[in-house]
């Protein structure tokens, strides 16, 4: 069974969706450890009420930002983390922990990318007056939100949307798209070619409902 680590710094929302999902049988996996930079996190919270080990690794004791990844690569690598998944995670990860897991870290960002990548891309998605928006669950790489694309979905916007109506319509889904793409990696069905994620026996663009557009980037392999 997969084994999952998590990283985040704050609500720990998608956090909480993947452990839903886990929990209702759609993800044949588990959680070995919480990692949060954040003492106040809500995430562990979660953690807590779910009997989730957590660590809360301060990146002041550290004395490089390579330091810090290289303990929490070791971190999950001893808790026989198989992948790892960012869930409001507020750093850029940095090559020691990419390289420890390759193609094996994902995050999810609200915006359709290669649109509006970094902080904030609710906002200026508001700001120019995007007709679609949604979010994107890719890998990372050393890049801002420039990794490989797994799923998308779109979320019709609104003339009248402010960063906070649209920021909690795109959440909706990514709480829907963020376990998918965990379940399709646990299954072992995704697979990265030049910089592009082909996901096996992928029959049903749409096979989670809703009104709005969820599909991988590629057809079938």
């Amino acid at each position: 069974m997969l084994k999952i680590g998590v990283l985040a710094s704050g609500r720990g929302s998608n956090f909480q969706a993947i452990i839903d999902a886990i929990k209702g049988g759609r993800i044949n996996a588990g959680i070995a450890l919480l990692v949060t930079d954040k003492p106040d996190a809500y995430a562990i919270e979660r953690a807590r009420a779910n009997g989730i080990p957590y660590l809360y690794l301060d990146p002041r004791g550290f004395t490089s930002r390579d330091a810090y990844f290289e303990k929490v690569a070791g971190e999950l690598s001893s808790r026989g983390a198989g992948l790892v998944v960012l869930a409001g995670f507020m750093r850029i990860v940095r090559r020691p922990l990419l390289e420890a897991f390759p193609w094996k870290v994902m995050n999810i960002h609200p915006a359709l990318l290669p649109s509006f990548p970094g902080l904030h891309g609710q906002r200026q998605a508001a700001q120019y007056g995007v007709k679609i928006s949604g979010c994107t669950v890719h890998f990372v790489d050393e890049g801002m939100d420039t990794g490989p694309i797994i799923i998308q979905a779109a979320v019709p916007a609104r003339h009248d949307d402010t960063e906070e109506s649209l920021s909690q319509r795109i959440l909706e889904y990514e709480h829907r798209i963020y376990p998918e793409a965990v379940r399709l990696f646990a299954e072992g069905r995704l697979e990265v070619r030049d910089k592009k994620v082909f996901i096996r026996g992928f029959k049903k663009k749409a096979d989670m409902g809703g009104e709005a557009l969820i599909s991988p980037p590629l057809e079938d392999v």
